[in-house]
């Protein structure tokens, strides 16, 4: 006389509940991790698009040896023609580089802005200059231009724009 209960293979549906939660758990602990390393890397793609002002602000700097004021000062386009794939407005302000995110950006990075401020030597003007990004800590010995508008928040930026 064998028991029917115990003829049967396979699981029971508590078991298979157990599962699902346990899968659930792991799931909800990766995704807020999986979003920001998508934000950092469309914020690494933003900083290399903005290399070509970087290089402007440089030349202008070391012509005239002072920061530009604005996009125009720095041979650039108006900010709202300087778009990319994840950057709406990109605008110079006293040396400092502004890159407002949009377009295709994600959600939580639409609409924020990150900063670049270059860095510059007060006892040599040859220098090349030194760009601190968004809330990294500044370099003793630079003297940096611009403010800071970076509103993104520190754990969505790459490591060397809060370090």
């Amino acid at each position: 006389m064998s028991n029917p209960w115990h003829s049967r293979r396979g699981f029971t549906l508590i078991e298979l509940m157990v599962v699902v939660a346990c899968i659930a758990i792991l799931a909800a602990l990766a995704l807020p991790n999986y979003q920001d390393r998508i934000i950092r890397t469309q914020v690494q793609e933003a900083l290399g698009f903005a290399t070509f002002a970087e290089d402007a602000v440089q030349l202008f700097h070391t012509k005239t040896h002072r920061m530009p004021s604005n996009n125009v000062e720095a041979g650039l386009p108006p900010a709202e023609q300087i778009l990319g794939n994840y950057v709406a407005r990109l605008e110079v302000e006293q040396g400092a580089i502004h890159i407002r995110f949009g377009n295709r950006a994600s959600r939580a990075l639409a609409d924020k802005w990150l900063t670049l401020r270059p860095g510059t030597s007060p006892n040599a003007s040859r220098v090349p200059i030194s760009w601190l990004c968004g809330v990294a800590h500044p370099v003793s010995g630079l003297d940096y231009s611009g403010v800071n508008r970076t509103d993104i928040e520190a754990r969505q930026l790459p490591l060397d724009c809060r370090l």
